[in-house]
């Protein structure tokens, strides 16, 4: 590769790397059946036919989308999208998104809840993957604990963490990949080079190896998208405290205009001291008239 296509190349890595590539190696059954057996080690019958994938999309605009569901026997599993930074909120994510999945369930099975006949639903089992560096590491959130001291509520919702998996396993081989990945990118930053050097430890280390070497390409590109969205959200929120600090300083401008206004200053003196233009003082010099007659 040529200097220019290199530098071509070193595009900014993705904020939701890791929840991309959760997102992306569990809705494939070989993995999301290994995936399973890490969770009910004690089903050895289960197979990848008996898997129905029930994954949601955008439960609500911009929020929920690198999730993970899916319906085995009597059984529905949701594993909310890993989070590096904790938080407790994950509660009502799952919450939302598990009413969703319900929603569709008895829409597929044609059960009508304005109806007498009592529902069949699957046992509902709801996981975070916790990739963070947090010390304090409860194996379950609830709803209850978590926002109303542990009372006794009309409705709790209890959600297990898993942080590292059984050495060996799916989930221990995604913790370890997010963790190479974190420290490639603070070598080289959220590059090319960077996902480039994840791959290829991982595959030393025979870390999802199998997945990487059947989808390096697909994966590169999955993660050298140059925005995603956590990114755009990041500059919408910027844009907001900036105009928002902006209204505020303008509002303290008109204020102090309006002050030396009643004080009868020199319309020069009220320029110089508020900020504001010659048009925007005599504009309000005008409405305070108005407002004097």
């Amino acid at each position: 590769m040529g200097e220019k296509e290199e530098k071509m190349g070193e595009e900014v890595v993705k904020y939701t790397v890791k929840d991309s590539l959760f997102t992306n190696l569990f809705r494939k059954k070989k993995y999301l059946i290994q995936l399973y057996r890490a969770l009910h080690p004690e089903d050895t019958e289960a197979t990848e036919e008996d898997l129905h994938d029930v994954t949601v999309s955008n439960v609500l605009v911009n929020d929920i989308y690198n999730d993970v569901g899916f319906r085995i026997g009597s059984t529905l599993l949701i594993l909310i999208e890993s989070q590096s930074t904790w938080t407790v909120n994950i509660i009502f994510r799952a919450l939302m998104y598990l009413v969703q999945t319900y929603r569709e369930y008895f829409k597929e099975t044609k059960q009508d809840i304005y109806k007498s006949k009592k529902l069949e639903m699957p046992v509902p089992e709801l996981y975070v993957i916790y990739t963070g560096t947090r010390k304090d590491r409860p194996k379950e959130i609830s709803l209850s604990k978590e926002f109303f001291g542990g009372k006794d509520i009309c409705l709790d919702v209890k959600v297990k963490m898993i942080y590292d998996g059984k050495e060996g396993d799916i989930i221990s081989q995604y913790v370890k990949f997010t963790k190479v990945c974190n420290e490639q990118v603070a070598l080289y930053g959220r590059t090319r080079k960077a996902i480039k050097e994840t791959i290829r430890i991982c595959k030393d280390k025979n870390v999802l190896k199998e997945y990487l070497e059947s989808r390096e390409q697909e994966v590169l590109d999955m993660l050298m998208e140059l925005y995603d969205q956590e990114e755009v959200m990041r500059s919408y929120l910027e844009s907001e405290r900036y105009e928002a600090a902006q209204e505020a300083e303008n509002t303290t401008k008109i204020q102090m205009a309006r002050e030396m206004i009643h004080g009868n200053e020199p319309l020069e003196k009220i320029i110089r001291y508020s900020g504001l233009s010659r048009e925007a003082v005599l504009e309000i010099q005008k409405e305070e008239l108005q407002m004097a007659t």
